[in-house]
């Protein structure tokens, strides 16, 4: 007769999370790991997320999780008060006062194998190749920063750029293209989140797009200068919630093989902080 499934403590869920995603491959300037959690509580349902805000931290409650794992950190800059007045400890009194422990995978999930990327990829059928930026210090020469990928069958920016808009999350800023949409796409470099400061890798990658978020004017003006590659800007917070989908199935996985009685749920509540969008024009 096989065991009978127990709850895992959250010091078990958290070695489970750490063995995905190393805390010492994270950036320098990155804050992740655990928030707040008491090691030996028992967690029988866990939430991801994008974004620890309030919304998330009252969906957790509703859904009587025990914990929450996000991609971006509450504290990325350190704090001196976890005062209820403010909203980030607003936030964290919430999660204490209905125990529930809050921890971060971020950049050491963007750089992971699989990858924040690698979920954003495969939100859009994409092959994945390679990293655009390799892990030195992966031999296996899978992790690292950013795909680069290929399309199943070549399509128009335009048409690339639909897919994308189509497979993602809905957001008030949809999609937005540089470069010439009937320009064809056979190669393109994905970047979950904010991935201006790539242009360069993505230049010498010699790709035919670039899809990522939160591009802004002058690298955006320079790269169609330098070259013809397209450009895709979506949501930061739509480019990267597959890899919650991506996550909780890991932590499936992991809850199965152990034999643990662990629920996951990935939250769908949006949390782009951009609500409405009106198309520019010409005044009447």
């Amino acid at each position: 007769m096989p065991p009978v499934p127990s709850a895992p403590r959250l010091a078990d869920v958290l070695a489970a999370l750490d063995a995905l995603w190393p805390p010492e491959r994270a950036e320098q300037w990155d804050a992740v790991g655990t928030v707040c959690g008491d090691p030996d509580a028992p967690v029988t349902r866990v939430l991801f997320a994008v974004d620890p805000v309030q919304d998330i931290a009252d969906e957790a409650v509703r859904l009587g999780a025990d914990l929450i794992v996000t991609h971006h950190p509450l504290y990325l800059r350190g704090t001196t008060t976890v005062a209820a007045s403010t909203f980030k400890g607003r936030v964290v009194h919430t999660l204490i006062k209905n125990d529930i422990a809050l921890h971060v995978a971020h950049t050491n999930a963007d750089s992971a194998d699989p990858g924040v990327s690698d979920a954003l990829a495969g939100a859009l059928d994409l092959r994945v190749v390679r990293p655009l930026v390799p892990d030195a210090t992966d031999p296996s020469g899978r992790r690292g920063l950013g795909r680069i990928c290929e399309l199943e069958r070549p399509a128009t920016l335009r048409d690339f750029a639909a897919r994308v808009a189509h497979r993602l999350p809905a957001t008030a800023q949809g999609v937005r293209i540089a470069g010439d949409p009937d320009a064809l796409v056979r190669t393109v470099a994905v970047s979950g989140g904010s991935g201006d400061s790539l242009f360069d890798q993505v230049r010498a990658a010699g790709v035919d797009a670039f899809l990522t978020a939160d591009l802004r004017h002058h690298p955006v003006s320079e790269a169609t200068q330098h070259s013809p590659l397209g450009l895709v800007d979506a949501a930061h917070w739509a480019t990267e919630w597959p890899w919650c989908e991506q996550a909780a199935a890991q932590l499936d996985e992991i809850s199965d093989r152990h034999g643990w009685d662990l629920r996951v749920h990935v939250s769908k509540t949006v949390t782009d902080p951009w609500s409405a969008h009106h198309s520019s024009g010409a005044p009447n």
